[in-house]
């Protein structure tokens, strides 16, 4: 991918964050380790935990939501103040959908 097609790695960018945070385990559901640090089996710091592991399906349904969403932020811009900003949107939901797609369809 060319480092100048902007929509492209803004799409794909923020596609790529939305996946990271739905992998992202919640702090309440992190057990309590102990009210003390010495009794803390992994010791200070030990902050990690295992992240969600995410279906090909879920995965497909979410960056189709991203698209989905670009596409209706698009519809919404109708001033003709907006058309780049509205092009540049649907530019980006092109991008993830022919990702999903796949390279036959580009």
């Amino acid at each position: 991918m060319r480092a100048r097609d902007k929509a492209a790695v803004s799409a794909l960018r923020t596609a790529l964050a939305a996946l990271d945070n739905a992998e992202a385990v919640s702090v309440a559901e992190i057990e309590p380790r102990g009210p003390a640090l010495e009794q803390s089996p992994l010791g200070a710091g030990a902050t990690e935990v295992a992240r969600r592991e995410l279906t090909e399906h879920r995965v497909v349904e979410m960056v189709r939501a991203e698209a989905a969403e670009r596409l209706d932020a698009a519809a919404q811009l109708t001033a003709p103040a907006h058309a780049d900003r509205a092009a540049r949107l649907r530019a980006e939901a092109d991008v993830l959908l022919r990702l999903l797609d796949g390279p036959d369809t580009a």
